[in-house]
């Protein structure tokens, strides 16, 4: 019996359970759409420019990471500029990163909301930039980000439905479902976005069965270090790809991620027999050209281990440069963003069940308290800037 059927954690309900959610949320947060863009258009009249800076800590930052290249393209008509930098950077040093004269918004994302660079990140922002605004997108209505008090055109704060707050240590649907809500929240056609995301739930349904046929084959093959590659979003999704497997084995197996281009600028240096890399190939048609150079690179080397393919295109040459191959049933013509959903739900079920393999518990793989589902120990110091 697989441990699909005999592991009832959370984890793994939280992973299977996305493509349902997706739908779920699309359709909570069409019933808001108005309120959002209101939210939006209120800034847009006040601000000829302004500054949109996606935060988080941890996974919550990757989510940031995977994103902004897109929303960045979607809102610069506007006169908007979109970036990541994570709560701990903003939290530890934010004279490096908030201009007290730019019209800025803060996208939040958080689990819990509790975390305390969050908070604090938050905080320092308003007391630094003259115009600020606070975007919470939550899991969390009880967190303390969701319940901070502002005027209506200064803060708008997005509950995602409940299913999304995970129980377990690792973040899964959370990742995803919050990325969604941001990525509508920021869509000019959201009709489109809509109904993209019918057919995406179908593709991730359809890849979470796909994964469950090729991962155990995975296991059966040597290796004790893994690396994703990514170009452009995928960058973020392989970090985030990383961290899960990772997170969920306990540390047990190093991990590491790159882009497709950086690898070869040093970081190749940790491919060996022992290695697992999994590359996500773009549909870009210009940059999927260096994905695949880098796939073919991989797989004629000597000293590798197994080379794994994710596409939303089939290819021959994908085929043949590949040890395992997983397509996303979509159209061809699905933007890069929108194919992160069902890329990340492989990484996801295959770092759950590399975890079970290992006899760790996914749910609590950290048993000893070297991570926590909140992030536990930090200290924050007020800040006051230098006269």
């Amino acid at each position: 019996m697989s441990s699909y059927q005999t592991e009832k954690s959370h984890t793994i309900r939280e992973i299977e359970q996305q493509p349902t959610l997706w739908l779920k949320a699309v359709k909570q947060f069409s019933e808001e759409k108005e309120n959002m863009k209101t939210f939006l258009k209120g800034i847009e009249k006040k601000h000829g420019t302004v500054r949109v800076i996606f935060t988080g800590a941890g996974t919550s930052a990757f989510i940031g990471e995977t994103i902004y290249p897109h929303v960045r393209r979607e809102i610069r008509n506007r006169g908007w500029e979109a970036e990541c930098i994570s709560t701990t950077n903003l939290t530890a040093a934010p004279y490096y990163y908030l201009d007290a004269n730019i019209p800025t918004v803060m996208v939040s994302f958080a689990r819990s909301g509790n975390s305390p660079e969050s908070i604090a990140a938050v905080e320092i922002a308003e007391g630094m930039v003259e115009d600020f605004y606070e975007i919470t997108i939550t899991c969390n209505r009880e967190g303390a980000l969701a319940r901070r008090q502002r005027g209506e055109e200064e803060q708008l704060v997005l509950l995602l439905p409940e299913e999304a707050n995970d129980k377990g240590l690792a973040m899964t649907s959370s990742y995803s479902t919050m990325m969604l809500t941001a990525l509508y929240l920021f869509s000019d056609d959201k009709e489109k976005f809509e109904q993209q995301f019918e057919q995406l739930a179908k593709s991730g349904e359809e890849m979470l069965q796909a994964s469950k046929e090729v991962i155990p084959q995975l296991l059966e093959q040597s290796f004790s270090k893994l690396v994703y590659l990514g170009s452009g979003v995928f960058e973020g999704l392989s970090r985030e790809s990383s961290l899960k497997f990772l997170e969920l084995t306990g540390g047990k197996y190093p991990t590491m991620y790159d882009t497709t281009l950086g690898f070869r600028h040093g970081p190749k240096s940790f491919l060996d027999q022992e290695t697992l890399s999994v590359v996500f190939i773009s549909n870009n048609q210009y940059t999927r050209q260096y994905d695949l150079d880098m796939l073919i690179e991989l797989f004629n080397e000597k000293n590798r281990g197994p080379v794994v393919a994710i596409s939303g295109i089939a290819d021959s040459e994908i085929a043949k440069h590949s040890d395992q191959h997983l397509i996303v049933s979509a159209n061809e013509e699905l933007e890069d963003m929108y194919l992160a959903f069902p890329y990340i739900t492989f990484a996801q079920l295959f770092a759950f069940e590399k975890s079970l393999h290992s006899g760790i518990s996914p749910d609590n793989p950290s048993p000893d308290g070297v991570i926590n589902r909140v992030v536990q120990g930090v200290h924050i110091y007020p800040y006051g800037e230098e006269k």
